[in-house]
């Protein structure tokens, strides 16, 4: 019986013909297949081979076989494989002789362009040469990718991969050999990239890969500011004729706002309102402008913050106990009997900050036992207590209720590798004071500017949607009628920008920004301060997920906010709970914790009873 070989899908093939019709062919292989094939596809007929064996001796005949040599030999013109087998031979070819050749002149595109059906001819020689050239350089590359990769899994990390890590991370040119090394060795290690990094100590853990990937995307020139020229005086502003003291948690250095009270004759009273002036410090042509414009806010994660404004410009416009610094004061004057505000006066001048006061110390003077008592013991107790009852009847003039009492916030704490959360009541007297007293001021400044024609960034809420926008609206859940940012210049372009404005329609000058500009800012803070607050949230979930582990938590309680969504108790933690019956939100059930990922944030969740 006839026996071919032909060439189907790529490769070479033998059979014997069963059956011939026209120019299709029915062939069986050794192992019993049997196929269709056209008879364009045959290459070689014979007779008398052990099919089984055929292919594997015609590749043991074509190992010693040099492509080079046969380019050599073959030519310029195009040739049969079967010619150029009998020259190489010289002799006429056996079947499996013929076949080696075919199988060389195949394998070897670079040195033989194929023309045909068994027919080839010999690359020309700059094309040859470029081609092999290629090769080179892609084994050399593949040489230098083994190499590095067998660094990484070896724990240490080569140079060239060390100083593209980030990009290599979060968005990698996964053609580059240092993506390639890296893939190879995570493959190999059976590791994804971030984890095999930090093998290899390039992240410090989990926490380090999320602030770089967050820092990557967001702040693409790095974290650090760029020198500017310096800060310009203040220049001549009036002295104020009281100390301050200020609100805040024992954490802050960026110190936006203080207050003090005044006791005047008439039984009056004069309440200021001072925030910090970082707008005198340098103008919208300054080079720090750009970078507060850019960063727009900042941003706030457990165990560190990245700041708008540099140290520098904190340092110089912070109201920190102990300094004279400028601020933008708002002076009300208020009823010291009802507590109704008559009047109020917006000034820029020099004030000098008593004390800083700390949340975590206020709360155990300033509170309900207090409130009842009709006194608050301590450091500015009687300021405290008067401002107390001032942001209370700020809050009824504006139509607001008290907050639900059980409403926690949550600070975590990260030192020396271990976490700590400390959870404090939302709505206390110390909150109410500040809250309201930042609500008038913002309130007042944007309807100010307003009615001077001044366009100023306003926090706009309507049907439950909150936005930023430089036409003033009312925000129904305050319940006012104009609310611009201008509260924390230190902390957030808005409020700098607003106290430029403020600045300027207080010294009767132009507008420091046009509104297309505004519009531009609004529209960039609303996606940054969504981003940051996303990147807090991330990093708050990943420290609790470090807390559950640290403490050896296996089960808690919590309060089911809708479906399997639970709200763990002690921690700002929510979790998709599995085997959760059908329940109501508000209900109270125990969730016992499984295996924790916290390169991923997750940890596996079971309802535990109620």
């Amino acid at each position: 019986m006839k026996q071919v070989m032909f060439e189907e899908d790529g490769a070479f093939r033998v059979g014997t013909i069963l059956a011939e019709a026209g120019a299709s062919f029915q062939v069986e292989a050794a192992h019993g297949k049997r196929s269709k094939i056209k008879g364009t596809s045959i290459l070689l007929r014979f007779d008398g081979q052990s099919l089984g064996a055929f292919m594997p001796e015609a590749q043991k005949l074509a190992e010693p076989i040099d492509p080079n040599f046969l380019w050599e030999v073959c030519g310029a013109q195009e040739f049969g494989f079967e010619d150029l087998a009998r020259e190489y031979f010289g002799r006429a070819a056996t079947p499996q002789e013929a076949a080696a050749v075919a199988l060389t002149l195949h394998a070897n595109p670079m040195y033989f362009y194929k023309r045909g059906k068994g027919r080839y001819q010999a690359a020309p020689e700059e094309n040859l040469r470029a081609a092999l050239a290629g090769q080179d350089k892609k084994r050399r590359q593949q040489e230098q990718v083994d190499a590095w990769a067998a660094e990484l899994v070896a724990g240490r990390v080569p140079g060239p991969v060390g100083t593209k890590l980030d990009a290599l991370l979060f968005k990698p040119d996964k053609t580059s050999l240092e993506w390639r090394a890296v893939d190879q060795a995570a493959t190999q290690a059976g590791l994804a990239p971030p984890q095999l990094a930090a093998a290899a100590g390039a992240l410090s853990g989990p926490e380090d890969y999320f602030l770089r990937r967050f820092t990557f995307e967001h702040f693409p020139r790095g974290t650090g500011f760029p020198v500017t020229d310096a800060l310009i005086a203040p220049g001549e502003l009036p002295e104020a004729v009281v100390g301050a003291f200020s609100i805040d948690d024992a954490e802050t250095t960026e110190i936006d706002d203080a207050f003090s009270v005044q006791r005047l004759a008439d039984g009056r009273l004069r309440v200021g309102v001072h925030i910090a002036a970082p707008a005198l410090f340098f103008g919208v042509d300054h080079g720090l402008e750009a970078v507060a414009r850019e960063r727009l806010s900042t941003v706030y994660f457990p165990g560190g913050k990245i700041t708008m404004l540099p140290e520098s410009v904190v340092t110089a416009a912070t109201l920190a106990a102990g300094r004279r610094v400028p601020a933008a004061s708002l002076y009300l004057d208020v009823d010291g009997a009802t507590f109704e505000v008559k009047g109020s006066e917006s000034r820029l001048e020099w004030i000098t900050i008593a004390d800083n006061l700390r949340l975590e110390e206020l709360d155990t003077r300033l509170n309900e036992e207090a409130i009842a008592r009709g006194s608050v013991e301590g450091l500015h107790g009687e300021d405290l207590f008067t401002l107390w009852k001032l942001a209370r009847s700020l809050k009824a003039g504006r139509g607001a209720g008290d907050e639900a009492p059980d409403r926690l916030d949550y600070t975590i704490r990260v030192a020396g590798g271990r976490v700590s959360i400390v959870p404090r009541r939302r709505g206390t007297p110390v909150d109410t004071l500040v809250a309201e007293l930042m609500i008038h001021v913002n309130s007042t400044w944007g309807k100010w500017l307003a009615e001077r024609g001044y366009d100023a960034l306003y926090r706009n809420q309507k049907g439950g949607k909150t936005r930023m926008d430089v036409v003033p609206g009312t925000h129904e859940w305050l319940g006012v009628s104009h609310y611009a940012w201008a509260s924390s210049p230190l902390r957030r372009f808005t409020d700098l920008a607003n106290q430029r404005q403020l600045v300027a329609a207080l010294r009767g000058m132009e507008p420091a920004y046009t509104r297309d500009a505004l519009i531009a800012a609004a529209r960039d803070f609303e996606a940054a301060y969504e981003a940051y607050a996303e990147h807090q949230r991330a990093l708050e979930r990943y420290w609790c997920l470090r807390y559950l582990l640290q403490e050896e938590l296996r089960e808690l309680g919590g309060t089911v906010i809708r479906d399997e969504l639970v709200r763990i108790d002690g921690m700002p933690l929510v979790v998709r709970t599995v085997g959760m019956p059908s329940s109501t939100a508000g209900e109270r059930v125990k969730v016992a914790f499984g295996e924790v990922d916290l390169w991923s944030a997750h940890v596996l969740a079971r309802y535990a009873g109620k």
